[in-house]
This record gives C-alpha cells, structure tokens and sequence, in this order.
C-alpha cells in the first residue's frame, strides 16, 4: 500500500484566532505532540503540547504565541524512511503533510508509519541480521552486496546504523542458507562481524585453540 493512503484529516488544523483553552483542551482530547495551525490552507507551523499546556492565559488567543511555532512538515513524496528523519528530529508523533501547491493537506501519524515499516518484507521476511564493521573510507555498498549475493544470498536492505571519525558500522537484512561462508568472505575482506551468531565456524574456531593454548600452558 502507498504511504499516501495514511495520510489523515481527521484532526481539523487550529487557526491563529483559537484560543489557549480552546488549543489546551484538543491536546487533552488528543495523544499527539504537536497540532498544526493553518491560515486559507497554508501551514504556518505546529505547536507543540508542551508549550501550549504552560501558557496561564487561557483567554488569549494563539496568534499571541507565533513565537512558539514549530516548523516541519513532509510533502506527500515523502518515502518512510524520510518521515522517520522528520518524526526523530522534531520529537513529535505527527506531522503535516503538503502538497506541490505547498497547501496543508492532511498528517501523518507516527503509529501508522511504523505500521507500514513493520509489516514491509525488509521486517516480516524470515532472513539474518548481520552487523558488519570497516574503515569509513575503506567500504562500499556495492562491495557489501556483491558480497552477499555472490555467495548465495540475498540481500533485503541494508543502512548505516553507526558512524565514527574512523568507521562505519553497517547492518544487513539477508536471506541465507551459509551464513557462515558470507561472513567467512566478509573477514576476508577485512570486514569486522559485529554481531553474534550462533554457529560460527569462526568463532567456534578461535575458542577451540585458545582453550588448546590454555592447556598447553598449563601443562
């Protein structure tokens, strides 16, 4: 299903003349962070739960606080990964969604992103999850799949899940009947495993000759 389908209107939008009490009582009424405001369709920004529970003057209205207004939103092109961007960097559960006109057309709400997300073949696929580590300069995607797929696998995503001055640590979705011989290609190409996995020949081997190595000296 297309994201856009999750796009939502089910909240009205606030307005600049909505008072205090009017915006405090939606945000009880309502679980999300922030509500957006819009003047003739045009988004003007969001105000967050937080600033707008600690305002005293219930009376007054909101243009009063444009100050507060939070500005972010997504057009509706926006791919999922780009919404959790958006959701992550403004702490917020919903965000307001643009046309190319940039007229407010709706929100999109954190639960059913992450709904989408979870139920994606990149989620649901029975397949392993390998972390791998290398050198910033020293790494490719095009390396890292050619890796893979060149020993029997398939690869169903992969994304930079840590990042240093010095080195990047990547975490793979795979379909595999060998893990251990992609991983066996991956250490070959100076790649570090990160993470652990049952069975691995490798690692399995290190502990067996540091175990001989430790009778050896204890002799």
């Amino acid at each position: 299903m297309n994201i856009t389908d999750y796009i939502l209107k089910e909240i009205e939008p606030l307005r600049l003349n909505s008072s205090i009490k009017f915006a405090q009582e939606l945000f009880k009424n309502h679980p999300i962070t922030h509500f957006p405001v819009t003047e003739n369709g045009k988004l003007l920004g969001s105000f967050a739960e937080y600033d707008i529970q600690n305002i005293d003057f219930k009376k007054e209205e909101l243009v009063a606080y444009v100050h507060l207004l939070n500005s972010f939103f997504a057009d509706e092109k926006a791919t999922v990964l780009e919404l959790f961007k958006i959701f992550a960097d403004n702490d917020t559960n919903i965000i307001p969604v643009l046309n190319e006109e940039k007229n407010y057309i709706g929100y999109y709400d954190l639960r059913d992103v992450l709904d989408v997300f979870s139920t994606s073949p990149f989620m649901i696929e029975e397949s392993e999850t390998l972390i791998i580590k290398k050198p910033e300069n020293d790494y490719s995607m095009c390396e890292v799949s050619q890796i893979v797929e060149s020993n029997g696998g398939r690869l169903l995503g992969a994304y930079v899940s840590k990042k240093t001055n010095e080195f990047v640590q990547i975490t793979l979705k795979i379909i595999s009947d060998d893990l251990n011989e992609i991983m066996h290609t991956f250490r070959r190409y100076n790649y570090e495993i990160v993470s652990t996995h049952e069975n691995d020949i490798y690692l399995e081997d290190l502990k067996n000759r540091s175990e001989y190595l430790q009778k050896y000296l204890e002799m």
